[in-house]
C-alpha cells in the first residue's frame, strides 16, 4: 500500500531544498517510503550504514557519494539520495552537514532514523534550517481509507469496513504484519522486533549494560499502559533507583517503544500537574482489550498531532486529564494552547455520557466535547457539526484525522 507521507515528501522537494529526516520506530516503513520516493527520479542512489560497502562511501568523502551520478544529473534534475539508519554514525551530524551544505540544491536528500537523534546528539555543529522533519506512525484507520492530504488537518469521514478496524486492533500498524495478518508470522515478528531493540539498537546506541533489566521494565509497562506512570514502583520492581527508571523510559521513548502524555493543568481546579500517563508505540501487544482500545486511539491522535505539527497545520499538543479527587477524562488534544478536542474512550454505546467528561468540560470549554464509542457503526456525520457533548462513533472520528 502506499503510505501518505511519499505524496508528501515528493510535494516538499518540488519546492523546498531542506533534507527530509524520516523518523520513527523499526518496521514502520521509513525505508520502503523513501524507497518509492527515490525511484521515482532519474537518478538515485540509496546508502544504508548497516552494509559495509555502503559504510566505505559514507565515511570516505562527501563527494564519493554522488560520484557515480552523470554530471548533468547533479546540475540540471537533482538526484534522489536515500541515508539509511545514518544515526548509527557516531559523528553523523558532523556528516550530514557537510553533505547538505555542498549538495543543496542539487540533491534531494532523504535520511532516516530509529531512533531520535536529538537524544543522541555527540557536538557538532546545528542542523538549524537544514532538514524538515517527518515523525512516521503506524498505519491507522484514516491512512486505510485514504492516501493523500488536502487542505486541512481534519478531513470529511470516510467509510471504513468494521473487519479492517479489527485487523487493525489485532495486528497493529505495522505494515508487514498487518498486510499479512497471519498470527505465527506476528508471533516471530514481535519477537525479533523487540530483541533488535533491546540487545542491538538500545545497547549500541544508548550504551545501556543492564540490558536484562532494561527488558524487565519494558515487559512490565505493557501491563500499565494507560496509566499514570509511578517512577517508584517500578524502581523497586525492577531493582534500580527511580533516576534510572526515568532515564530508561526516556531511552525506550527515544527509540519509539512508548511515549508519556502530560495532564492538562490551566483552568483545572485541583489538577494533577506532574505524573505522566504512558502508552506504547505498538498497542498490538497489549492483552487487556480495554488498555488495548485506548492506546490504540492514544496512538492515532500521537499519529495526527505530530503530523500536523510537522507539515504546519499548527501548534497542537496531546494531554490527559486528572484532579486530585480522582476524576479523570482520557485525551485532551490542544491547538496553539487552548483545549480543542476533549475525547473520553469507550468500549460500548451503551455507557452514558461520562460525568467526568461533561465536569471537565464545564471548566475548560473546549470546542468539541466527545465520547467515542467503539461498537458504533460507522455515520456519514463530520464531528465538526457537533457543537455539545455527545457519544459518538469512534470509526468515524478516526476516519477523519491521519
Amino acid at each position: 500500500m502506499q503510505r501518505l507521507y511519499q505524496k508528501i515528501i515528493e510535494e516538499h522537494f518540488a519546492s523546498h531544498d531542506q533534507m527530509i529526516l524520516l523518523s520513527g520506530p523499526r518496521q514502520v516503513g521509513k525505508t520502503t517510503i523513501a524507497k518509492n520516493v527515490m525511484k521515482r527520479a532519474k537518478y538515485h542512489k540509496y546508502l544504508n550504514w548497516d552494509n559495509a560497502f555502503d559504510r566505505e562511501q559514507i565515511l570516505a568523502e562527501n563527494n564519493t557519494i554522488a560520484s557515480n551520478l552523470p554530471i548533468d544529473a547533479i546540475l540540471n534534475v537533482r538526484p534522489n539520495i536515500v541515508l539509511d539508519e545514518i544515526h548509527k554514525y557516531s559523528h553523523w551530524k558532523n556528516f550530514l552537514k557537510g553533505f547538505i551544505d555542498e549538495y543543496k540544491g542539487r540533491l534531494d536528500i532523504i535520511v532516516t532514523e530509529s531512533a531520535k537523534l536529538d537524544v543522541y546528539r555527540k557536538g557538532g555543529d546545528s542542523l538549524m534550517g537544514r532538514y524538515f522533519l517527518y515523525r512516521v506512525h503506524p498505519i491507522s484507520v484514516a491512512e486505510l481509507v485514504k492516501s493523500e492530504i488536502l487542505g486541512s488537518a481534519i478531513s470529511s469521514p470516510k467509510k471504513i469496513e468494521n473487519d479492517l478496524i479489527k485487523s487493525l486492533l489485532e495486528f497493529g500498524g505495522f505494515p508487514e504484519p498487518f498486510l499479512k495478518q497471519e498470527k505465527k508470522f506476528y508471533n516471530r515478528w514481535q519477537n525479533l522486533r523487540q530483541q533488535q531493540m533491546l540487545k542491538e539498537d538500545i545497547r549500541d546506541l544508548a550504551k545501556i549494560q543492564e540490558l536484562a533489566q532494561l527488558e524487565v521494565l519494558a515487559n512490565i509497562i505493557k501491563y500499565q499502559a494507560g496509566q499514570l506512570l509511578n517512577y517508584t514502583s517500578l524502581a523497586k520492581k525492577v531493582r534500580v533507583s527511580d533516576q534510572t527508571i526515568r532515564r530508561w523510559i526516556n531511552v525506550l521513548e527515544s527509540f519509539f517503544y512508548c511515549f508519556t502524555i502530560r495532564p492538562w493543568s490551566k483552568n483545572i481546579s485541583r489538577s494533577l500537574i506532574k505524573e505522566p500517563k504512558l502508552y506504547l508505540c505498538d498497542w498490538s501487544i497489549i492483552e487487556d482489550a480495554g488498555a488495548r482500545l485506548e492506546n490504540f486511539v492514544a496512538c492515532h491522535f500521537k499519529k495526527a498531532i505530530d503530523f500536523w505539527n510537522d507539515y504546519g497545520f499548527g501548534n497542537y499538543g496531546l494531554f490527559f486529564l486528572r484532579d486530585k479527587d480522582k476524576r479523570e477524562v482520557d485525551f485532551l488534544i490542544t491547538d496553539n494552547d487552548k483545549p480543542w478536542a476533549l475525547i473520553e474512550v469507550k468500549t460500548s454505546a451503551n455507557q452514558p455520557i461520562s460525568n467526568n467528561l461533561l465536569h471537565f468540560q464545564e471548566q475548560i470549554k473546549a470546542q468539541y466535547c466527545l465520547q467515542l464509542a467503539f461498537d458504533l457503526p460507522y455515520v456519514e456525520y463530520d464531528f465538526r457539526e457537533i457543537k455539545s457533548p455527545k457519544v459518538f462513533p469512534m470509526s468515524t472520528f478516526l476516519s477523519q484525522l491521519i
